[in-house]
């Protein structure tokens, strides 16, 4: 089951989410821009988002956890926000993964294609990916 975050989901998602604050996370699942995914009443995994630009959808977060890899959980996951976003309005959606990590197959893989490289010191590139949503239908409630 796939459903977007809500105050009860805290704890499970800050035990698993060490890349953003407790207090910014709260923030996000208010304002429904953070989705989990269970397996019956097991905790699998979760998306989070923001918007680049203030207007483009970025996924920051997909995270499935070990044990429920590779069965189509990330997939179900990106293809339910991709719907969600569609239904929302907007055309596209941008993500993004370090060049020496392997979810830039899986990105390519379901759809996304690179659109721009962004270069730290002493960092990885990072690729960035995008995916129009043209032709993508709203999940049915």
């Amino acid at each position: 089951m796939i459903r977007y975050a809500g105050e009860d989901d805290l704890a499970v998602l800050a035990e698993h989410d060490r890349h953003i604050s407790e207090s910014e996370l709260k923030n996000i699942i208010r304002q429904n821009r953070v989705l989990v995914m269970h397996r019956g009443d097991t905790f699998t995994g979760w998306l989070r988002y923001g918007l680049f630009w203030d207007s483009i959808p970025f996924m920051n977060m997909l995270y499935i956890l070990d044990g429920y890899r590779g069965v189509g959980d990330g997939s179900a996951l990106v293809s339910f926000w991709e719907s969600e976003m569609a239904g929302a309005g907007y055309d596209r959606v941008l993500t993004s993964t370090q060049s020496n990590e392997s979810a830039q197959f899986f990105y390519r893989k379901i759809g996304y294609t690179e659109c721009g490289v962004l270069l730290l010191p002493n960092e990885p590139a990072e690729i960035i990916f995008k995916k129009e949503l043209t032709g993508k239908t709203p999940p049915t409630p």
